[in-house]
């Protein structure tokens, strides 16, 4: 584990795509911090002070960049007609979104954590200690 942690940060904007209607740009946040190095969290603006954040796993991000990806609520794929765009769907209870980003704003930013941390050394930055603590009840004891 290292104690020089970095949260990476990059703003973008997504299309969200809907039926018979013309695409809304949508402002979201990429985020990546090594207290959790497996993941990437995606925050999309909802509103004039609202944000939804989505986490998902690196891999996914980087799986999704080059071929279909992703089994639950967070699939990511390039897309059939033009491979400088991704597609980004998310399901959740509430319903399904979709969205268009570009494929390289995403390669740089996911080529922007691998410079922090490499693929396969994410365990080094992970605190078991940490983690166990987190989920333990402070009451028992």
């Amino acid at each position: 584990m290292r104690n020089d942690h970095v949260t990476l940060r990059s703003t973008s904007v997504f299309e969200l795509l809907a039926p018979r209607t013309p695409a809304v740009p949508v402002q979201v946040e990429l985020r990546y911090d090594t207290r959790d190095p497996y993941a990437v969290i995606a925050a999309f603006r909802t509103g004039r002070s609202g944000w939804v954040e989505w986490v998902f796993a690196r891999d996914l991000l980087a799986d999704g960049l080059i071929a279909d990806a992703g089994e639950g609520d967070v699939r990511m794929r390039p897309a059939t007609d033009d491979p400088g765009v991704i597609v980004l769907e998310l399901t959740s209870p509430s319903g399904h979104a979709m969205f268009e980003a570009s494929a390289e704003e995403l390669a740089d930013f996911l080529d922007s954590t691998y410079d922090v941390v490499l693929p396969g050394n994410e365990h080094l930055w992970v605190d078991v200690d940490d983690a166990i603590a987190s989920l333990i009840p402070n009451d028992m004891g």
